[in-house]
């Protein structure tokens, strides 16, 4: 199982140790993780000392480095140049695909992305036929914004009628921030092993970002975080602790139903980036997604909470 490293006191200093990542404070060791089981390392404190044998074994294992600002929102990321034997053959296709072919995946992804949102709202028994609609609704391109409309209905049923979605605001949006750094880089990881730039998106426009296809690809798995922090917001007056972030990075554990079995959302987005990389190669037309659209709920609450949820939707 994949695991996110988060680094958090000033004065840390980052070693390659044989097969394992060391963080160290002075010349005393405060941990040690094997560098094949680390999904992505988060970087929060600043005075941070990093050693260029483990940045190289991270890059090496398309390991991304996260370095968050203020509210925990990502400001830079580390990625591996090179990690696929066909890069250059993908990432040609990639910049050669039609707008037409742009437009058919990004009505995918919206469309996805709606019904995993209602599927999210279902959850909490504040499901609507709205977003139903809207999600039937979305065409090639989406040029209705549909995703816009949906994200309307969709907050305030989510997260209470005086939520705000604000990237700098702390609480709530801290914790999305947070969650949303770990499902960013898992996705970031997953293209570049795929063999695609991160950079050439589907549908965001941002000359300052270098994952934008992140951003694409990211957007159906978005629902997974939100139930998350739903189910903590109570907890969120404050600091964003420990615990709680332990449970926001857990989000990558959560299992999808596939049609080879269940898989944990960091094995789903190596899929969504395979098949996108396949369609880009005209090998496939349409991108694959999991066989439902937000994660099970066995993966998502405690025993108690889930025996609940099963007498709610049977």
């Amino acid at each position: 199982m994949g695991r996110i490293v988060e680094l958090m006191s000033p004065g840390l200093s980052v070693h390659k140790e044989r097969g394992f990542l060391a963080v160290k404070d002075g010349d005393v060791t405060r941990g040690r993780v094997p560098l094949d089981d680390i999904d992505a390392v988060i970087a929060a404190a600043r005075g941070l000392c990093w050693s260029g044998n483990s940045l190289a074994a991270l890059a090496e294992r398309s390991i991304p480095v996260v370095l968050t600002g203020a509210s925990f929102a990502p400001v830079a990321h580390i990625l591996p140049l090179a990690s696929h034997h066909a890069q250059g053959v993908i990432m040609q296709a990639q910049a050669d695909a039609s707008l037409p072919v742009k437009k058919r995946l990004w009505a995918s992804i919206v469309k996805r992305k709606i019904e995993a949102q209602n599927g999210a709202l279902e959850l909490t028994g504040a499901g609507t036929e709205r977003l139903k609609r809207l999600a039937c609704e979305v065409r090639s391109g989406d040029p209705d914004n549909r995703e816009a409309a949906a994200a309307q209905i969709y907050w305030p049923l989510m997260m209470g009628k005086s939520f705000s979605r604000d990237r700098v605001a702390a609480g709530v949006n801290s914790a999305l921030n947070y969650g949303y750094a770990v499902l960013r880089a898992a996705a970031a990881r997953a293209i570049v092993a795929a063999g695609l730039n991160p950079s050439l998106s589907i549908h965001h426009v941002s000359s300052g970002d270098a994952l934008r296809l992140a951003d694409d690809l990211m957007e159906p798995f978005r629902p997974a975080v939100d139930i998350i922090v739903r189910d903590l917001r109570d907890e969120l007056n404050g600091e964003l602790l420990p615990d709680l972030k332990r449970s926001l990075a857990e989000v990558l554990q959560v299992d999808y139903e596939t049609d080879a079995g269940r898989a944990p959302l960091s094995r789903v987005l190596v899929r969504c980036a395979q098949s996108l990389a396949r369609v880009y190669q005209k090998q496939e037309r349409e991108l694959w997604w999991p066989d439902t659209v937000i994660p099970c709920a066995a993966t998502l609450f405690d025993d108690q909470e889930e025996e609940a949820w099963d007498s709610a939707f049977p």
